[in-house]
């Protein structure tokens, strides 16, 4: 199975990011990390796409807004799963 393009756009200036990233960390999800905070021009990134907030994950263009742990596994090709809150 070809790997997927997974990229996180998130803001640093909100703990709340962490509700993403820690079940993505756990599941073994390789992406890579978006910081708008730390780089403007990620912002931008998303705006071009007419996305205006944050956390979004994109995998292979086709982007999930907010917390959706599950749809992501789905898109991933790795099934639902209900237990530990994810």
């Amino acid at each position: 199975m070809k790997k997927k393009d997974v990229k996180v756009y998130i803001n640093s200036n909100r703990d709340h990011y962490t509700k993403l990233l820690d079940p993505l960390n756990k599941l073994e999800i390789d992406y890579e990390k978006k910081d708008v905070i730390e780089n403007p021009k990620y912002m931008k990134e998303l705006q071009d796409k007419g996305i205006y907030g944050t956390p979004v994950t994109i995998i292979d263009g086709k982007a999930i807004l907010g917390f959706q742990v599950n749809k992501i596994k789905q898109v991933l090709g790795m099934g639902h799963y209900f237990g530990d809150g994810f």
